[in-house]
C-alpha cells in the first residue's frame, strides 16, 4: 500500500503530468442566449424594442453545456423588468437566472380629459401618447378603435393610459329587456320572445327566461337578439 502511494506521488510530480479539469461554460454565451430569447419573444410588439441583459456572476463555474436553453416562468412579462432562466440538462444539470430589461417605445392611447366611470368614450376624449410600454401597466391600449364607443370601469384623470381590462363594450342586451331568441339549423329558423335575466355586450353569453319559465343561455347580439345554438 505504501509502495503504491509513493509511486502515485512520484508520478504526479513528474513534468508534463497534470489533471485534466472539466471544461467550463462560457458565461458570456449565456447572456447572448437570454438576449436572443427576449428578442424572439418581443418580435411582435409594436414600436422600437431595446433588450438589455444584465451581467452573469463571473465567479460562477459551470460545466460546459452543448445546448443551453432559455426559458421564462409562465405568465412572466416580456416587457419591462423580467428574468430569463438558462438551463442545461446534460451532461451536468444546472440553471442560471439572468435579470433583463425590455423597453418598448411606442404610441399608446391616453385620456385627453378626465373620463368618468361608465361614460361612453368618444374619439375627442382620447389622445395618442408615446412612451415605454414596459414601464406602463400591462394591457395598455395602442389603437383608439379599441376604446371608442366603450366605457371605462373606473374614472380616469387626463393623461392616464387606457388599459384593455378596464374597457367594457356597450351592452346590447339589458337586464329585464324583452329580447328575441333566435335558433335554427339547416333550412329552418325559430324565433321566440323572452326576458333577459342579465346584461351583456355583443358576443357575450346571457341567460333569458321564456314565457313558460324556462331559462336558456345564448349569445347576445345587437338589436336585442339572443342566438341559441341547437
Amino acid at each position: 500500500m505504501k509502495l503504491a502511494l509513493a509511486l502515485l506521488l512520484c508520478l504526479t510530480t513528474q513534468p508534463g503530468f497534470a489533471r485534466q479539469a472539466a471544461p467550463a461554460q462560457d458565461l458570456s454565451a449565456l447572456r447572448s442566449i437570454a438576449e436572443q430569447h427576449l428578442q424572439t419573444q418581443s418580435a411582435g410588439l409594436p414600436g422600437v424594442v431595446t433588450v438589455t441583459v444584465g451581467a452573469v456572476d463571473g465567479r460562477m463555474r459551470l460545466a460546459a453545456c452543448p445546448a443551453p436553453q432559455a426559458f421564462q416562468q409562465p405568465g412572466a412579462r416580456v416587457m419591462g423588468k423580467t428574468t430569463v432562466g438558462v438551463r442545461c440538462t446534460a451532461p451536468v444539470a444546472w440553471t442560471v437566472y439572468i435579470q433583463a430589461q425590455v423597453s418598448v417605445m411606442a404610441n399608446y392611447v391616453a385620456a385627453a380629459m378626465p373620463l368618468a366611470q361608465g361614460q361612453p368614450i368618444e374619439a375627442s376624449q382620447l389622445v395618442m401618447a408615446k412612451g415605454d410600454l414596459g414601464a406602463l401597466p400591462a394591457g395598455v391600449v395602442t389603437d383608439m378603435a379599441q376604446a371608442i364607443g366603450r366605457t371605462s370601469s373606473m374614472s380616469l384623470a387626463a393623461g392616464a393610459p387606457l388599459r384593455s381590462d378596464m374597457l367594457k363594450s356597450k351592452p346590447v342586451v339589458q337586464q329585464g329587456q324583452s329580447v328575441r331568441v333566435v335558433s335554427g339549423g339547416a333550412g329552418f329558423k325559430v324565433t321566440a320572445e323572452a326576458k333577459a335575466i342579465g346584461t351583456a355586450s355583443d358576443g357575450q353569453v346571457v341567460q333569458v327566461r321564456t314565457p313558460g319559465g324556462a331559462i336558456i343561455s345564448g349569445v347576445a347580439r345587437a338589436g336585442g337578439l339572443v342566438e341559441v345554438a341547437l
